[in-house]
């Protein structure tokens, strides 16, 4: 399941991080990229110890773990591993697939949290492609994006301005996405009869179904 997330992270956050991040020294990306992945990424990163860094990756790991939406459709059981990237002119990130497991931690789903204003660069788009299509992505800043890590996806040349996101992958207490779809679905249903109707016996029965599915189907 693909969904975004708008406003995850407030406007005078996202301010003081790129001012301050203007400052920050960043590094190759290639030394966080898989075996196959060097040879298509060509972007920088911020060291994981720096101290705006740390800040970044604490806030939009609580903001995501704390918003209903990310709650009920991705089951997260951890939110791990997440880089600060920054692109300049000229920087892309070909198409890949995520890694399977990242610092000991499965990748079932990951998110890229935009930082920069659309307006601050060109190209730099999230490309993910479908089955029988590609959606290109570029949202305004403070919002997220969330994807299965099966997908191959890329981001496309930066030809002006300067592109910073955060990304990082959740390992999910339901490994199964057709089953994290089907949780979500149901949740959505029960909410939603349940604002509408109350406590009803359909409602129950709904409730009842989820419970036992999550009992079935938890890591």
């Amino acid at each position: 399941m693909l969904f975004q997330i708008p406003n995850v992270l407030s406007r005078e956050v996202l301010t003081d991080w790129c001012d301050r991040l203007q400052q920050a020294s960043f590094s190759d990306g290639k030394l966080t990229a898989g075996w196959h992945a060097k040879a298509v990424k060509t972007n920088e990163q911020l060291a994981a110890n720096h101290e705006i860094g740390q800040q970044i990756k604490t806030v939009v790991r609580d903001a995501l773990l704390h918003h209903p939406l990310f709650q009920a459709a991705v089951r997260p059981q951890s939110v791990h591993s997440l880089l600060v990237s920054r692109y300049g002119v000229g920087m892309s990130y070909g198409r890949h697939v995520d890694n399977a497991l990242m610092n000991g931690q499965r990748t079932d789903v990951s998110f890229t949290v935009f930082l920069s204003e659309p307006s601050a660069y060109d190209g730099g788009d999230l490309v993910i492609e479908g089955a029988d299509r590609e959606q290109s992505y570029k949202l305004e800043a403070g919002s997220a994006i969330v994807y299965p890590s099966t997908t191959l996806h890329r981001v496309e040349p930066v030809t002006q301005g300067e592109r910073l996101v955060v990304v990082g992958w959740v390992q999910s207490r339901i490994r199964d996405a057709a089953k994290r779809e089907i949780l979500f679905d149901l949740d959505t249903a029960q909410r939603s009869l349940f604002a509408r109707e109350g406590k009803t016996p359909e409602f129950d029965l709904i409730a009842k179904s989820q419970t036992n599915l999550l009992r079935r189907w938890l890591d």
